[in-house]
């Protein structure tokens, strides 16, 4: 099988009345992503989604379109999409860094594997060990009454874990967490995902203030790059620590494990640069001793399918205990495939069609696609 033709094709989707996102990095109202078309020999068709944002990567829909059309889909074309170690390694050698780019491409050879082989990419990665990965929904940082209203949508919907976001203003993150709290009750777990937003001083503030809320985790509370100052914020916390912002490499991986920074990883295709990417930062894990679940960048229907893969492959993925952000099409106006995934709440089904499991609705591409 060869490669014969890669479409990089843009398109905008915006995000559903009164879901659109705020953190610590900014609002999120459109999402302006890439999806990936490779045509192979065979007839068979893979699949890719670039889940870009400059304020997470530094990666645009500019950059996505230039990186494909000018330097990887012209390396790529002619070789056996199948040839996933060597396709990696020719990515890595002509661009640096652009994760979700190289992770678009590798997530369509992957797609490809699966299909000529009529197999899940589950099954291509070893089986599975769950058929369903239980998610939690997100609670943006709004003011205390749209706080409370979000909570009790996602409550109201069946999920049992809400995420809370922080990371903007100590005070008011604090009230935040304690209005969703009181909202959830006792026995809903709550995280908290502060996007990197406080300094050291302020999430260990806001961690003590928040030690009676019970919380499941605390995401990122600190900026990435300083794998002591996390590990010390860890020793000194009761609530574990998860690493996003933190884990894009599998070196950053190693030196957060080196440091036990982290009680758990936060791990995705986009992120890491592709799915066998991600399975090595899994392998960190499990040498660790530590924990993943997927974290996200708001993923349309395709990026999101890659995700739930991952999820059903390897133990260490334990969303049983740290549920999964596999969620973007919750907060999407579309997902561009023809049959939607289902999401739950409380739990997302694993695709069980060969290859990602989902195929891509022309019809909503036209619709919104940007060229």
């Amino acid at each position: 099988m060869k490669i014969t033709e890669i479409e990089a094709i843009p398109v905008c989707v915006p995000l559903r009345s009164g879901m659109t996102a705020k953190t610590a990095h900014g609002e999120h109202a459109t999402s302006p992503y890439v999806i990936v078309k490779m045509h192979t020999d065979q007839g068979l068709t893979g699949l890719g989604e670039a889940t870009v944002s400059a304020l997470w990567s530094g990666e645009t829909q500019g950059t996505v379109l230039a990186l494909i059309r000018e330097y990887l889909a012209p390396a790529l074309l002619g070789r056996d999409p199948r040839d996933i170690t060597a396709i990696r390694r020719t990515m890595d050698f002509l661009v640096k860094l652009n994760p979700f780019t190289k992770s678009a491409l590798e997530m369509a050879c992957w797609d490809l594997a699966g299909k000529s082989a009529g197999l899940p990419v589950w099954q291509l990665l070893g089986g599975k060990v769950r058929d369903r990965v239980r998610i939690k929904l997100v609670v943006w940082a709004r003011d205390i009454a749209g706080s409370r209203r979000m909570a009790e949508q996602h409550l109201a919907l069946g999920v049992t874990c809400v995420k809370v976001k922080t990371g903007l203003d100590p005070e008011t993150d604090i009230a935040r967490v304690r209005a969703v709290r009181e909202v959830c009750g006792p026995d809903i777990p709550v995280t908290i995902d502060s996007n990197c937003g406080w300094t050291i001083q302020q999430a260990r503030y806001c961690l003590r203030e928040l030690r009676d809320q019970r919380l499941l985790l605390a995401e990122q509370p600190i900026p990435a790059g300083d794998f002591a100052a996390l590990a010390e914020l860890r020793r000194e916390s009761v609530v574990p620590i998860m690493a996003d912002e933190s884990v894009f490499t599998l070196q950053d991986a190693w030196q957060l494990s080196q440091h036990r920074s982290a009680d758990i990883f936060s791990i995705y295709p986009g992120k890491h640069g592709g799915i066998a990417a991600t399975a090595d930062i899994v392998a960190v894990a499990r040498a660790a001793g530590l924990r993943c679940t997927i974290g996200s960048n708001l993923e349309l229907g395709i990026g999101t399918a890659a995700m739930l893969q991952v999820a059903a492959a390897f133990p260490e993925v334990d969303t049983d205990s740290f549920p999964a952000d596999t969620i973007g099409p919750f907060y999407h106006d579309a997902d561009l495939i023809t049959e939607s995934l289902r999401l739950g709440p409380p739990a997302a089904e694993v695709p069980t069609g060969p290859g990602l499991g989902v195929e891509l609705d022309e019809a909503q591409l036209r619709h919104y696609r940007l060229d």
